[in-house]
């Protein structure tokens, strides 16, 4: 069945293939689950990113959601249809299902009828010392043991140190005294097309019991045909954080690369582009900032999981620690280059690209490495106002940061007389932007420090020593 992302589904029962796999055999075999979609009753727990697109999913879909959210700006905007954050396409079907009544959001359980399934998905950051805090889990947790009748479902789908579905929810559940199916499904869309990668990605699922895995896939499964059913909530739990903290240890390495590139005198993105060319047993990423709301603090919890249990994980802790000096490296790198080259200061600096990543597009500032930027920036001694520009963060945003920034309308107008523009995202407008027109309005020994190789296939007569990148240092002439 064809899924029309602004329209009605018209049917009131789903039939979805869920693709289990087979803990003895590590084959897969078929399960049919069955969800009776419009009598479905599913209040979620916590409205933002992974929350409010996941309810907007299952409304779609026929279910009756309730979305609880103490922010009550959140909550009101949720019911006007309007989403909080940006996210393609999410603000036409918001209010679509709002329109129709399959989705009501709320800031407390008070006047929410019970539920066939409660899931959680509030927030885990990390606190001051790098440790995952967990009390948020715990009072949604409680929330949810306050409300549940009979045996309902509760899921688990915030990112998580290994161990908190058994160890927390279920505990927290238990010593209320109530009884519930419960199990873990890990979020693992993509900010940005997160609405359609709920309808394409596999699902994992992992259960305490047997009944909770069935209950959870087939819950699951209306929103993919695909359920990837696992042995336990811990393997689920642990599938997330593995998943993340692989990509930062390969974008480690290629940070490496950039760094023994620019000691040697050669070009990185030279070296491993070339090194792939008919070669597929390689495959090295390009360097750049490493950040977001993931990929910041999953190998953190991932760690931490472990160091909990005698394991320190070497691989993944230095990986996190060449990607979060990079911004410092840097900009260091970036400032001494200028004195270098003009043999003063102060200088005028700007920074392109706030959120933590342009493709897709989102206006998302939790992990930005661009923050980071500018933090390095002030460590130099910089004070001056920085203009920045990002695409889709709005004004009021910027200076909501109180970072003492300056919103600029444009790339172009962000570049103007700047000693040195930082390119900090890979939001595709840059690349659309002629690199001639911003480099003619830096000042007249200015230069961009791209992060993302934007215009890194330019050539020397066009780049003029105005252009460097991450591990693209060689070749520069005082």
């Amino acid at each position: 069945m064809a899924l029309d992302r602004g329209g009605d589904i018209d049917c009131r029962l789903i039939k979805r293939t869920l693709c289990f796999r087979e803990r003895e055999t590590n084959r897969a075999v078929n399960f049919t689950g069955r969800v009776a979609l419009d009598s479905q009753k599913v209040a979620i727990v916590g409205l933002g990113y992974v929350g409010l697109t996941l309810a907007v999913a299952m409304a779609q879909r026929g279910m009756t959601v309730f979305g609880i959210e103490r922010r009550e700006n959140v909550v009101a905007l949720t019911n006007a249809g309007t989403p909080h954050f940006s996210e393609e396409g999410l603000g036409d079907v918001l209010a679509a299902v709002v329109a129709r009544g399959q989705l009501r959001a709320a800031t407390s359980f008070a006047d929410i009828p019970a539920c066939d399934s409660y899931i959680i998905t509030v927030g885990t950051p990390l606190d001051a010392n790098g440790v995952p805090r967990l009390d948020m889990v715990r009072h949604a947790a409680a929330e949810v043991a306050g409300h549940i009748q009979g045996d309902a479902l509760v899921v688990l789908r915030s990112t998580v140190q290994i161990g908190t579905t058994r160890d927390v929810v279920a505990k927290v559940l238990e010593d209320a005294g109530r009884r519930a199916l419960v199990a873990m499904c890990p979020e693992r869309t993509l900010e940005g097309d997160a609405l359609r990668e709920i309808g394409a990605l596999p699902q994992i699922v992992g259960g305490l019991n047997e009944e909770a895995t069935i209950r959870a896939s087939a819950l699951f499964g209306a929103l993919t045909s695909s359920v990837v059913r696992v042995s336990a909530p811990e393997t689920a739990e642990m599938i997330k954080l593995i998943d993340n903290t692989f990509r930062d240890v390969r974008f480690a390495f290629a940070n490496e690369v950039a760094r023994a590139c620019d000691a040697i005198g050669i070009n990185a993105v030279e070296v491993i582009e070339s090194g792939k060319l008919g070669y597929a047993r390689t495959n090295v990423a390009l360097p750049g900032l490493v950040g977001g709301p993931c990929l910041e603090k999953d190998p953190h919890i991932l760690r931490h999981s472990l160091g909990l249990r005698g394991i320190d994980l070497e691989i993944a802790g230095a990986s996190r620690r060449v990607n979060e000096r990079q911004p410092q490296e840097t900009v260091r790198q970036a400032f001494a280059l200028f004195e270098r080259r003009a043999g003063r200061r102060p200088i005028r600096v700007a920074l392109a690209g706030l959120a933590f990543k342009g493709v897709p597009e989102t206006d998302d500032l939790r992990g930005s490495m661009a923050l980071a930027v500018i933090s390095a920036i002030r460590a130099e001694g910089y004070s001056a106002p920085l203009a920045v520009f990002d695409a889709v963060v709005s004004d009021a945003n910027v200076r909501a940061l109180d970072l003492h920034l300056s919103p600029a309308g444009s790339l172009v107008e962000a570049a103007d007389d700047a000693d040195i523009l930082f390119v900090a995202n890979n939001h595709p407008a840059y690349r659309r932007t002629m690199f001639e027109h911003i480099a003619d309005r830096l000042a007249p020994d200015g230069f961009i420090y791209d992060y993302w190789n934007h215009f890194g296939h330019e050539g020397p007569t066009v780049l003029k020593q105005r252009y460097f990148t991450v591990g693209g240092l060689a070749g520069w002439k005082a």
